[in-house]
C-alpha cells in the first residue's frame, strides 16, 4: 500500500489530482485514485491505508449483499410463483403468469368504476306528458368500459405478433406472451359484452317512449357495426378454443384468426370512428407483422436469400422414423432458438405449409413420410437425398445467457425433447468450464433403440474431457433390464459411462423420480447456483417445474448456500 503525496490530511487533500512523475495512481472503485509509493510520514500512511481499505471493504460488502439479496429475492419468487397454477382453468402456466394476469384484471376493475358519479336522474320527455326518461350512471359506465376495450385491442395485437417488439426489448420469447394474449382477448370480450348489455338496457328500457326509441336505435349505422364487431369477437373467442382449432386445423385457425381480427378492428372503426386514434395502433402492429412475414417469404421464394436444404436419414427398423439435418448458409443462431420449417415438396399443389402443423398420422405426417421414402429410395442417387426447406425465424430465448460461469446444469428430457437440451451439454463439452461445476442428463425414452436418434451426439458427450463432471442417465420405459453402456473411448483413453434404467412407464418415472433426482443432483454439487433445463411432454415439464420450485430455499440462499438457488428453463416452443 502507498500513501498520498500531500502531508496535509485536511479537506481530503489525499484525493487531489496527481502531478508528480515519481508516483503513479492506484485506482479504487468509486473513489479518488491514490498515489503510490508512499513518501509521507508513517502516521499519514497508516491513516490513508485505513481510509482506502475501509472504502474497498465497503464496496466489497455492498456488492456481496446486493448479489445475495438479488439471489434471495429470485429464489423466493421461484419458490412461490414457479409452480403451475390452476391447470383446469389456465392450462400449464406458472403462478407468475397468472399473477401478472390478475394484476392486470385488478387494475382494469379499478378503472371500470373510478371517476364516475353514481346517481339516478328522472327527466320528463318533451311533448309527452307523464312520460319520463330514467338517466343513470349505467350509460356513461357502458361507454367507459367500451373505451377501455378499444384501448386493450392494441396491446392484444402486439402480444400476438411473432416479430413482437416486446420480445425484442425483453428477450422473452413470443410464446410467453401468448397466454396474456389469449386472456386479454377474453377480457376484451367480457368488456364488450358488458358494454352491449349496458347500452341495450339504456336504449330499450330506460329511454322513453318505448318501443319507438328502440326501433329508431336498432337501425342506426353505428349500432349495426357494433353488432358486427361483437359477432366477430365471439367467433374469435370461440374458434380459439381447443375444439375450434381441432375443427379447422391449426393453419386454417391461424389465418382465420388474424383475418377476423382485422375485420373486427374495421368493424370497431365503423362502430365509433371518433376513437380511430385508439384502433390505429392495432392496425399498424398487424400490418408490420404481416409485412415482415410476406417480405421474408418473397425473398426466400425468389432466391434472393440463401436457400436451405434438409438432409434425410431413416431408421426403417423402428417404423417411419426420419431424422432431418438442416444445412443452410447463414449466420448461426443462438442455442435455444428455433425455426419454423416449410416443406414445399410435401404438398402436391405446391402450397407451402408449416412443419409444426404436421401432426396427424394420416395427414401431412403421412405425406411427408412418403416424400422422405421416395427421396431415400435405392433408385435415387445419393447426392439428392435432400428436400428444400423454407425457414422462418429464429425465435425463442438464448438459453446460454442464463448460465453463469460456475452454474451447475441439469437437463431433463422426454422423448424428442432431447433435441432441446443436447446442444447445451455439447456446448459445455467443447468449452473450458470450471471443474467444480456439475452437469447431468436425464432422458426418458420408450425403447433402447431410440438411442439411435442421437447416437453421434451421445458419443460426443461420452468422450467429453474428463474434467467435465457429467452424468448421463437414460430411463427406458419398455425394457426390464438395467444395463450400462460405455463409450469405446478416445485416443487418449477417455470414456464415460452411460446408464440405462428400467422404469415402470412414463408416469411412474415422472411422479416418483423427478424430485428425487433433482435432490440427489443438488447434494452432489459443491457450490454455485443450479439451472434446470427441461423439454418433452407437458406433464414432464410441469413436474420438473414444480420440483425446482420446491427445492428453492430463500433462507438458505441468504445464508450463502447457492446450491438452493435453482432456476428453471423449459421448452418454449410448446403451445401453452
Amino acid at each position: 500500500m502507498g500513501c498520498s503525496k500531500d502531508n496535509s490530511m485536511n479537506d481530503r487533500s489525499y484525493a487531489r489530482p496527481l502531478s508528480s512523475q515519481d508516483h503513479w495512481p492506484e485506482q479504487h472503485w468509486w473513489y479518488a485514485d491514490r498515489a503510490v509509493p508512499c513518501t509521507n510520514d508513517k502516521v499519514s500512511y497508516e491513516y490513508l491505508d485505513l481510509v482506502y481499505s475501509a472504502h474497498d471493504l465497503s464496496i466489497l460488502y455492498a456488492s456481496i449483499s446486493s448479489a445475495r439479496l438479488r439471489r434471495t429475492v429470485g429464489s423466493a419468487i421461484r419458490y412461490f410463483l414457479l409452480r403451475d397454477s390452476i391447470r383446469s382453468i389456465f392450462g400449464r402456466t406458472t403462478r407468475l403468469q397468472v399473477t401478472v394476469l390478475l394484476s392486470l384484471i385488478g387494475y382494469l376493475i379499478i378503472w371500470f368504476f373510478v371517476g364516475l358519479t353514481y346517481r339516478t336522474w328522472v327527466t320528463p320527455v318533451k311533448n309527452l306528458p307523464g312520460v319520463y326518461n330514467t338517466r343513470t350512471t349505467l350509460g356513461p359506465w357502458s361507454d367507459h368500459i367500451g373505451v377501455l376495450a378499444y384501448a386493450l385491442t392494441a396491446l392484444s395485437a402486439m402480444l400476438a405478433n411473432r416479430e413482437s417488439a416486446l420480445s425484442f426489448l425483453t428477450r422473452v420469447s413470443y410464446q410467453s406472451f401468448s397466454f396474456l394474449h389469449r386472456w386479454l382477448g377474453y377480457i376484451i370480450f367480457v368488456q364488450s359484452a358488458l358494454h352491449t348489455v349496458g347500452c341495450c338496457v339504456v336504449e330499450i328500457r330506460l329511454h322513453q317512449p318505448q318501443p319507438l326509441v328502440a326501433q329508431h336505435w336498432v337501425v342506426e349505422t353505428y349500432l349495426v357495426w357494433g353488432i358486427v364487431s361483437m359477432t366477430i369477437l365471439a367467433l374469435l373467442v370461440g374458434l380459439s378454443k381447443t375444439w375450434g382449432i381441432r375443427l379447422t386445423g391449426y393453419e386454417a385457425f391461424r389465418k382465420l384468426h388474424y383475418s377476423l381480427a382485422m375485420v373486427y378492428i374495421g368493424a370497431c372503426w365503423g362502430h365509433w370512428d371518433k376513437l380511430k386514434c385508439i384502433m390505429l395502433p392495432s392496425l399498424i402492429f398487424w400490418l408490420i407483422d404481416r409485412a415482415c412475414h410476406l417480405m421474408r417469404t418473397g425473398l426466400l421464394h425468389y432466391h434472393i436469400l440463401n436457400s436451405g436444404h434438409v438432409g434425410l436419414r431413416t431408421y426403417p427398423e423402428y417404423g417411419d422414423v426420419y431424422r432431418l439435418d438442416l444445412a443452410n448458409n447463414q449466420d448461426p443462431w443462438a442455442i435455444g432458438q428455433h425455426y419454423y420449417l416449410c416443406f414445399p415438396e410435401s404438398i402436391e399443389t405446391g402450397l407451402v405449409k408449416h412443419s409444426y402443423i404436421i401432426r396427424t398420422k394420416h395427414g401431412e405426417t403421412k405425406n411427408f413420410a412418403q416424400l422422405c421414402a421416395s427421396k431415400l429410395s435405392p433408385a435415387v442417387c445419393p447426392d439428392i437425398k435432400t428436400t428444400p426447406v423454407i425457414l422462418t425465424g429464429p425465435y425463442g430465448s438464448h438459453t446460454m445467457d442464463n448460465i453463469e460461469p460456475h452454474s451447475n446444469v441439469l437437463c431433463v428430457a422426454g422423448g424428442t425433447g432431447i433435441t432441446y437440451v443436447l446442444p447445451i451439454l455439447l456446448q459445455h463439452a467443447q468449452s473450458l468450464r470450471p471443474v467444480r461445476a456439475k452437469y447431468s442428463l436425464i432422458w426418458s425414452i420408450k425403447e433402447t433403440r431410440d438411442l439411435k436418434w442421437v447416437e453421434a451426439e451421445l458419443n460426443a458427450l461420452q468422450q467429453a474431457p474428463e474434467d467435465m463432471n457429467l452424468d448421463i442417465n437414460i430411463f427406458v420405459t419398455q425394457v426390464k433390464e438395467v444395463t450400462s453402456i460405455e463409450s469405446s473411448g478416445t485416443t487418449d483413453g477417455r470414456s464415460r459411462s452411460l446408464y440405462l434404467h428400467q422404469s415402470d412407464g412414463i408416469n411412474g418415472y415422472r411422479r416418483r423420480d423427478v424430485a428425487n433426482f433433482i435432490g440427489d443432483f443438488l447434494e452432489s454439487t459443491i457450490d454455485g447456483p443450479t439451472i434446470v433445463f427441461s423439454s418433452g411432454l407437458g406433464v414432464i415439464i410441469s413436474d420438473v417445474r414444480g420440483a425446482v420450485a420446491g427445492f428453492n430455499s430463500p433462507s438458505r440462499v441468504w445464508c450463502g448456500q447457492q446450491r438452493y438457488d435453482l432456476e428453471f428453463v423449459g421448452e418454449d416452443r410448446m403451445e401453452i
